[in-house]
Parts: structure tokens; C-alpha cells; sequence
């Protein structure tokens, strides 16, 4: 029974390059998730102001979608390998411009948009690099566990860079928080580059307008597909909580609580995923996606209600579970049913569909609890979010009836793999 609870560690086992890429992602995660906190908490300071706390989901969404789309067509068209090196090191220089800029005596409000902004960009073309990489590095059966080990490494540095954000910005200032954000980056490098060269393959399209609408109309052509982005997106643009939870704090006189919120959600992703050994038995992945997401609808919406901080704490965690839950299910649907020659270009959409929503959110967070208080706008959306997946479920009958084991994309994926000579490192 515990072993079936247990993470299945066979990508590990079976792939140096996956290794290589897990812990880099791990680290970086984890740098990242303390300038995640930073951010907004600097901004806070600064402006007093939920709406310009909501705003940076603004300025990071034209780059996410420019960015994500094109991405895609790079990472089909490139060396997938050397896009995620050179993108890292960028995002070291957007740290790096921070740390500087939190050690002036007065520092400006614009450049911390435009290092948000310009953040999104190189995460929105690193990221369709990075989801084509791997199911290029694992097996087509060990997709599944690949995905749960994937979630528990951006849990692990979402649990703990939130956590030791809130205690470093506190007692230390908001540079050391920046300045080992730009650490983990140059720790990261190390081990991206150790990763074997990934070229195009023959049959992938050069990078153009042309060549993200292909990759358009294959996913239009997938209606369980879209079924996952319209449900990701509709839960993330509806129930986001991040952006008002410092004002959260505050009206719960915990501000020394603030990291601890920010990381019950991926405190919750983790708890799924160290007990993720059930998801490779698990084949209806569209049904889970749709419950799953009406689970962290409900979730967020309780802890909007409680006044309890201990009870807010816990439900986000139990939005957090679910949430990672729906994230499973739809990664492994993607990775095993998607063409190779496609796979970044529909990595790009799926960034759209997992990052378009939080960044609505966040402006919908903010915006709405400016107008009508913060609890109101974190019920509202939890609710809204159960609600739009009761609606979703009768709209999307070919998602709730998706079959690993019989889909025709699966069946020709796993067969495709099966004639090939696995990539073992």
C-alpha cells in the first residue's frame, strides 16, 4: 500500500538528462519563488495599492502570449537545449537588475514592471523548449510519473522559496531576497549545460506566423485538448488568490504569515505529488482535470470565508493539492498524444493556458478587491471557478470521456514510441 503511494522514479532511474533537468529546475524554482514574494511585497510597500499589486499580471501578459506563441515555434525549429540555456541566463540579468535596483536608497516603481514584464518573455520561450524536451528523455509509459516528478520539484522550491522569502524580506531586506534568486541561477547553468544537444526534428516547421497556425489548427482539431486549456484557464482567471494576499495578511494581523501563504499552495502540489504513485493507474485524465479544478475552485473559496488564519492556511493547501491534481492529468494527456514534430508549438498554447490565467487573475484579484474588499474578491472567484466547471463539464464530452488507454492519439503515440529506438542517457 505504501509503495503504492510512493513517487514512481523510473525517468529518474532511467535518464541522466532527466536528472540534469530536475534538479536544475528545482534550484532555479526555488530562487524564483523568492523573487515571486519579493515582487509584490516591494511593490506594496511602495504603492499601498492592491489594484498596482494586481497590475503585474498585466504587464506580464502581452509578453506571455507574444512570447509563448513564438516560443514554441523555436523550440521546434531549435536546439532545445541551448533556447533553455541562453533563456536562463537571461533571467539571471533580470535578477541581477533587481538586486541593484533594491539597493538604491529610492527605487522606481516602472523598473519593476519592466523586469516583470521582461521575465515573462524568457520564461514564455523557455518554457515550450522545456516541455518538448521531455518526452523526448523518457518513455512514453513513464510520462505520467515524469509529470508527478516535475510537479514535486517546482513544489519543493514553491513550499520553500516562499517560506524563506517571507522570513528573509522581513529580517533581511528585499536585495538578499534578489540577490540568492540570482545565485540559483548560476547554479542552475551548471547543470543545463551538461544536458545532451536536442536538435529539430526533421520533420518540424522553420519558426513563423505559418508555423504557429499549424500548430493552431491541430490543437483546434483536438477538442480534449482544448477542453484542458478552457478549464486551466477559466480556474486560474477565476480563482487566483496570490495577489491579494498580502492585503490578506493584513487583515488577518498575520503579516508575519505571508510567506507561509504563499506557499500552501505549492505545500499542497507537494503533498499530492510525494503520494503521486496512484496517477500511472489512473486513465481517465480528463475526468480528473475537470473535478480536480472545481476541487481548488471550492477550496479557495473557503479559505476566503474563514477568519482563522490556521484555517486559511489549510484550505489554500487543500486548493493547492487540487490544483496539482488537475496539473498531472492534463500534462500527461499533452506529452503522450502529441506529435513530436508539434510539440513545442502546442507547448506554447499550453503555457497560454496555464500562465494566461494566473496573470488575468491576478488583475481580476486585485481589481475586485479594491472595489469591493478582499475576502469578497477571494470568495467570489472560488465560487465562480466550482461553478464554470459544472458548466464546462456538459460542454466538454470529449474531455470528461478521455481514455489513455483507448484515445486514438494515445494509441498512436505509444505505438510511434514503441517502433523507436528509446533515447536512454
Amino acid at each position: 500500500m505504501t509503495r503504492a503511494l510512493l513517487p514512481d522514479l523510473s525517468p529518474w532511474k532511467a535518464s541522466a538528462d532527466f536528472r540534469r533537468l530536475w534538479k536544475s529546475g528545482l534550484i532555479s524554482n526555488f530562487g524564483s519563488f523568492l523573487t515571486f514574494v519579493a515582487l509584490p511585497v516591494q511593490l506594496k510597500d511602495l504603492t499601498g495599492s492592491a489594484a498596482a499589486v494586481g497590475a503585474i499580471g498585466a504587464v506580464e501578459l502581452l509578453p506571455l502570449i507574444v512570447c509563448g506563441l513564438y516560443g514554441g515555434a523555436l523550440a521546434d525549429a531549435l536546439d532545445k537545449r541551448k533556447l533553455i540555456v541562453w533563456t536562463e541566463a537571461g533571467q539571471g540579468l533580470l535578477s541581477a537588475a533587481l538586486l541593484l535596483g533594491a539597493l538604491l536608497p529610492h527605487p522606481a516603481i516602472w523598473p519593476l514592471y519592466a523586469v516583470a514584464a521582461l521575465s515573462s518573455a524568457l520564461v514564455s520561450v523557455q518554457r515550450p523548449a522545456l516541455d518538448s524536451l521531455w518526452p523526448r528523455i523518457v518513455a512514453h509509459a513513464d510520462m505520467p510519473a515524469a509529470a508527478s516528478l516535475n510537479s514535486l520539484r517546482w513544489t519543493v522550491g514553491g513550499v520553500a522559496g516562499p517560506a524563506v522569502a517571507g522570513v528573509v524580506v522581513a529580517y533581511a531586506g528585499l536585495g538578499w531576497a534578489y540577490a540568492a534568486d540570482l545565485l540559483t541561477f548560476a547554479v542552475s547553468l551548471a547543470y543545463i549545460v551538461r544536458i545532451a544537444p536536442s536538435p529539430a526534428s526533421h520533420e518540424a516547421s522553420k519558426p513563423s506566423l505559418g508555423a504557429v497556425l499549424e500548430g493552431a489548427r491541430y490543437a483546434w482539431g483536438r477538442k480534449e485538448l482544448l477542453g484542458t486549456y478552457v478549464v486551466d484557464l477559466a480556474a486560474m482567471f477565476l480563482a487566483m488568490p496570490l495577489a491579494v494576499l498580502p492585503f490578506l495578511a493584513d487583515e488577518l494581523r498575520a503579516e508575519w504569515a505571508l510567506g507561509l501563504m504563499y506557499a500552501t499552495v505549492p505545500a499542497g502540489a507537494m503533498l499530492v505529488s510525494l503520494t503521486s504513485g496512484w496517477a500511472s493507474r489512473i486513465h481517465r485524465h480528463g475526468l480528473m482535470v475537470v473535478l480536480s479544478a472545481a476541487g481548488w475552485g471550492l477550496a479557495v473559496a473557503a479559505a476566503g470565508v474563514c477568519g482563522n488564519l490556521w484555517l486559511v492556511l489549510l484550505f489554500l493547501t487543500v486548493g493547492g493539492g487540487f490544483d496539482m491534481v488537475s496539473g498531472i492529468f492534463r500534462s500527461a494527456m499533452w506529452n503522450q498524444t502529441i506529435p513530436d514534430e508539434l510539440r513545442g508549438r502546442l507547448a506554447g498554447i499550453e503555457l497560454l493556458s496555464y500562465s494566461v490565467g494566473p496573470q488575468l487573475g491576478q488583475v481580476r484579484a486585485g481589481g475586485m478587491a479594491a472595489w469591493a474588499g478582499v475576502r469578497t474578491s477571494v470568495v467570489s472567484g472560488g465560487l465562480a471557478c466550482a461553478g464554470a466547471m459544472g458548466l464546462l463539464a456538459l460542454c466538454l464530452p470529449g474531455l470528461m470521456t478521455y481514455d489513455a488507454r483507448t484515445n486514438e492519439h494515445a494509441v498512436r503515440m505509444r505505438e510511434r514510441r514503441a517502433a523507436a529506438v528509446p533515447t536512454r542517457a
